[in-house]
């Protein structure tokens, strides 16, 4: 009887490249900082008329959102492939 070894390559994959590694979430961050950047600088006036506190939370909610439905998208329709030798995995 011969003992024959198949030549078994699996494909696994994992979901998505990790958070941090992404472009969106580094422009998320410096958006982020910018908004509240600008915030800080610029007087809310007595008219109104300015960027206060309120409307920087404001746009950090809806940032964060945006960036919430991006990741799960990402999440959602991509698969990243890393091919391996099962042969690899015995030693």
């Amino acid at each position: 009887m011969t003992n024959t070894t198949r030549n078994v390559e699996t494909r696994r994959s994992t979901e998505t490249k990790a958070a941090f590694k992404t472009t969106e979430f580094i422009a998320y961050v410096v958006v982020l900082v910018g908004v509240l950047i600008a915030s800080a600088v610029v007087d809310n006036g007595e008219d109104g008329q300015g960027f206060g506190a309120e409307q920087a939370w404001f746009f950090v909610t809806l940032l964060t959102i945006g960036y919430m439905i991006s990741r799960g998208l990402a999440k959602a329709g991509s698969r990243d492939f890393a091919d391996r030798d099962e042969r690899a995995d015995r030693r």
